[in-house]
């Protein structure tokens, strides 16, 4: 789920219990496991701190959110006072939280998940109804996805041919491209297939900084503030055989992207400061053939909690396999065949983690393991209209996903079995979104497809938009940013939509 914005009634009443309980000024730490605060990097007047509830994370709902505001609420009284306690719940439960940044591929965790969105469900321009904002177009071809961070919106793209490579930054509230900058020149670009692009890497970003990746053509952190070269990479080589597809994650202060090309496999973690490269790891996998395309891949890594420590799980052809991310060092292996591998895991509220293998194969594993896990923690296997491309949704107890061939699924997490499966019809490249309410998928042909959550298939609309989608949306509050092949909208929800 993803991780959202506490009220800021709620978040000041936090920083006196932290002064509180240190016997000092606000301190961003305290001892329950099930609260982490994280200071807001320098420069950033708003919110002292954010706060993160483990068991938020970890798939739990809404109820159970406001629950542990409550019982925190509830403790608070003997220090605080009760005015100040009811003024914090009363604010907390009647104010929306949502997430203004949309930092990575598919948002800060990974998910999809845009909860308290309130996104309107048909915004097709015979009901648009002003539910446009603006509509940019944007040069060259690219399926990066936008990430957003506070009033900035940034995207790659390329020359058809490769030859420029671009970062753009356009203005949330307007639409109008605020920087347009070439960040790589190549003389003699590799192949790319005209499914793919020299900008399929979707950038990571945080306060101050962007990271821009196109593969072994380079890595580039940029200031968003001055658009100026912190730092560049262009030595991490690869031949990528059909072109760049893997997106880098931030972690603490590493910048972590896999290389999963034609002639050599490797994970990198780099420096997020200065690029300076912290660890590196070749894929100890056996790929069972000496023919590169079939080692090839375009995961986007994940970092899950598991019995309270982090595992980066990266994907690949033939296996997956779960490192510690502060060092890299191999924890466990998963086979399952396939190659080409670009969803991104997930984990279920029973702690599994979701993979799939890129050749319509899906498994469960449980992540508690070493070595190779593959004959012991497959939990289960699913190949009935299953995801090649496109990553999954997991809701509550159950995996929603649209395959590339335009079949929906709903499945249960804890045993694969099919709830309902229907054609939605169409092709599809990006991933769904889940705004609180409804899946939102996006075809290759402009079709946007709504689709409820509930045990029974239902679609509740379904309408054209744009010229076709092959990357995957952003949300930021309350705004839906989506790329089309050749433009950027922003469609901002009425308050009749909240």
């Amino acid at each position: 789920m993803q991780k959202k914005s506490l009220p800021m009634p709620l978040q000041v009443i936090i920083v006196l219990y932290s002064a509180k309980k240190r016997g000092s000024s606000p301190d961003p730490t305290l001892a329950d496991p099930g609260v982490e605060f994280r200071p807001q990097p320098r420069g950033v007047k708003r919110n002292w701190y954010r706060i993160r509830y483990s068991e938020f994370i970890a798939g739990k709902s809404m109820d159970h959110l406001r629950i542990i505001e409550r019982e925190f609420a509830i403790y608070l009284t003997k220090v605080a006072g009760w005015f100040l306690v009811i003024v914090a719940i009363n604010a907390s439960l009647n104010s929306p939280i949502e997430a203004q940044n949309w930092p990575a591929f598919r948002g800060e965790f990974g998910t999809g998940h845009a909860v308290g969105a309130g996104l309107p469900v048909d915004f097709s321009e015979s009901k648009n109804a002003g539910k446009t904002k603006w509509k940019t177009a944007i040069h060259g071809k690219g399926w990066s996805s936008p990430v957003v961070w506070g009033d900035q919106i940034w995207l790659t793209t390329a020359t058809e041919d490769g030859k420029k490579m671009s970062a753009l930054c356009v203005d949330l509230a307007s639409g109008e491209i605020a920087r347009d900058q070439v960040i790589h020149e190549n003389e003699s670009p590799n192949f790319c297939h005209p499914t793919n692009s020299y900008a399929s890497p979707t950038p990571a970003i945080e306060e101050g900084r962007v990271y821009l990746h196109f593969g072994s053509y380079g890595t580039t952190c940029l200031d968003t503030n001055s658009g100026k070269t912190v730092w560049q990479r262009t030595d991490l080589k690869c031949d990528h055989f059909r072109g760049p597809a893997s997106s880098p994650i931030l972690y603490k202060d590493l910048l972590i992207v896999a290389f999963d090309g034609f002639d050599q496999q490797y994970v990198v973690a780099l420096n997020k400061l200065t690029g300076e490269t912290v660890w590196k790891r070749d894929r100890e996998i056996d790929y069972g053939t000496d023919n590169g395309d079939l080692k090839k891949a375009y995961g986007t890594a994940s970092v899950f909690n598991v019995d309270g420590q982090s595992l980066l799980i990266c994907p690949s052809a033939i296996a997956t396999i779960a490192y510690k991310p502060d060092t890299g060092e191999t924890v466990w292996t998963v086979y399952h065949d396939g190659m080409n591998a670009s969803a991104r895991p997930q984990q279920t509220q029973n702690g599994m983690i979701v993979l799939a293998n890129g050749m319509g194969k899906m498994i469960a594993v449980d992540p508690k393991g070493s070595g190779d896990i593959t004959k012991s923690n497959i939990a289960w296997t699913l190949s009935k209209s299953a995801i090649k491309k496109p990553s999954p949704l997991i809701i509550d107890d159950k995996l929603f996903m649209v395959s590339d061939q335009g079949i929906a699924t709903c499945v249960k997490t804890n045993d694969a079995s099919i709830v309902w499966q229907e054609r939605v019809g169409g092709k599809f490249a990006a991933s769904p979104i889940y705004d609180g309410e409804n899946i939102f998928a996006f075809d290759e042909d402009g079709w946007v497809h709504v689709l409820k959550t509930g045990d029974q298939f239902e679609s509740i609309a379904k309408f054209q938009f744009g010229d076709g989608f092959r990357s995957s949306p952003a949300v930021a509050g309350n705004k839906l940013i989506l790329r089309s092949l050749s433009h950027l909208y922003c469609i901002e929800s009425s308050p009749s939509n909240k």
